[in-house]
């Protein structure tokens, strides 16, 4: 029997920032029952850590350098030809629904691919939005959060009452949570003369009063930071900028008040994981349903002296939360350190579904790992990131990273003097806090040369040439 495949994505999560992902204080009872009745992957990544790449390397299986979504510009036109897996899911007789964010082009009309859509231009509006249903725009009343979470549970009972077992259906429900309250641009800048910031649920103001999330030993001042990361003194002399500046304290970026908000933010997606655990129970079809429950690139609250600069190869921004139910093929309370990337979703959902996973896909489905089977899986992945518009102080700071079961290798791809001298190196079984820059260290010369070598190969394999 095939499953109904439902995928769960919040904005901007980290990987640690739920209850069974290790966050210090927050309650997500009904997304650590995922992980409790399910798997918790513990090394899931992003391979280009920023919105609009990352939603396309999910929905293709493809690496940003072959689907061309390499930034959060207005790729419109674009994003309605991309070779969603949807598509095949479709082909492959599962009836589709897309419920939130879409943000791989700001306009919020629905993409091919679905059967059902209800999404937002852009970033949407957190408080009174206006949504899309199916190709036209309405006005709603309400916290987004909470209307997202009353759609899918209507899909949900809905596909059990008129259209019963016969036809598998696939659901993905991307939450606008935990991103603020913002406006970006169709050139991928965001306009701070309407920016909102963090806004909990009214109900959840309150929560995590006084809470503190602690302090980590790579939580280091931007002076100190350069001395082993040098291709950040630009950035961080130029985020001094009043500007710059306006924009983080608009967050309070680093502070404890920001982890507090987007804790009480992460309070209603929890709710509605619970309602979706209710509406699947209620109609007969949680154990014949696959919950997958991640982020779309992580996050800093400090580390490396970064706070919105999410899209960067430090393990905070792009490791992913990533725990997924489906007691059929997943043996509860699994743990699995297998290298997983983003990727890798098409392909598996393709191949629960009955289908192959075409040669165009470049991730690899999980269905081996769900069995325990990992002779053959990925040694190694490619991180990559392009300059782009959306802060400021963020120039030429293009990336390609490759990283191991041990090392991270960065390169500064813009910034290359020849001679790699920007180039960081971390042992991470030793240093998993990536303090120690070892590129330049004659004791690992020849790491980083093998290294160096691999990140050639994963760059122009994900050309797909």
């Amino acid at each position: 029997m095939r499953p109904n495949l439902l995928i769960i994505l919040v904005d901007d999560l980290r990987y640690d920032e739920f209850g069974a992902g290790g966050h210090p204080y927050m309650n997500t009872p009904h997304i650590d029952r995922i992980a409790r009745e399910g798997a918790l992957f513990e090394r899931a990544f992003h391979t280009t850590p920023i919105c609009s790449p990352n939603r396309a390397s999910v929905m293709t299986g493809q690496y940003a350098s072959r689907h061309g979504v390499i930034d959060n510009v207005a790729r419109d036109a674009m994003s309605h030809r991309l070779p969603n897996y949807h598509l095949r899911l479709q082909r492959l007789g599962y009836e589709t629904a897309h419920i939130g964010k879409w943000h791989m082009g700001n306009d919020g009309m629905p993409r091919p691919g679905y059967d059902h859509w209800i999404s937002f231009d852009g970033h949407g509006s957190i408080v009174d939005p206006r949504l899309n249903h199916g190709g036209r725009y309405r006005q709603h009343r309400g916290y987004i959060t909470d209307l997202l979470n009353r759609y899918a549970v209507e899909f949900i009972r809905d596909a059990r009452r008129l259209r019963g077992r016969r036809r598998p259906w696939s659901l993905f429900l991307a939450h606008k949570a935990v991103h603020p309250d913002a406006h970006q641009a169709a050139d991928g800048t965001l306009d701070m003369a309407r920016f909102g910031g963090y806004i909990p649920a009214p109900r959840h103001r309150d929560l995590y009063r006084g809470k503190r999330f602690p302090r980590l030993p790579n939580m280091r001042p931007p002076a100190e930071i350069v001395r082993s990361k040098p291709a950040w003194r630009e950035a961080f002399r130029l985020r001094g900028r009043a500007g710059a500046r306006a924009a983080l304290a608009a967050i309070g970026a680093g502070g404890q008040e920001e982890v507090r908000q987007r804790a009480r933010m992460m309070a209603s997606v929890d709710e509605g994981v619970g309602g979706i655990f209710d509406a699947l129970a209620g109609t007969g079809q949680l154990d014949d349903t696959l919950i997958l429950f991640f982020g779309d690139n992580g996050y800093f609250f400090g580390e490396h002296g970064l706070g919105p600069e999410r899209r960067f190869a430090y393990e905070a921004g792009i490791r992913s939360p990533f725990v997924l139910r489906y007691p059929r093929r997943v043996r509860p309370g699994a743990k699995i350190r297998d290298l997983v990337i983003c990727q890798d979703i098409a392909p598996t959902m393709i191949e629960l579904a009955g289908g192959r996973p075409g040669a165009q896909i470049q991730g690899r489905s999980l269905l081996p790992l769900f069995d325990g089977a990992r002779s053959g899986w990925r040694k190694s992945f490619l991180i990559e990131y392009w300059a782009e518009n959306a802060m400021s102080w963020l120039v030429g700071m293009s990336y390609k990273a490759v990283r191991t079961d041990r090392y991270k290798y960065i390169r500064w791809v813009n910034r290359d003097d020849g001679r790699g001298g920007l180039d960081e190196l971390y042992d991470l079984s030793r240093d998993p806090w990536e303090l120690r820059n070892l590129a330049h260290s004659r004791r690992h010369a020849a790491q980083r040369t093998r290294l160096r070598g691999e990140l050639q190969r994963l760059a122009v394999a994900a050309l797909g040439l």
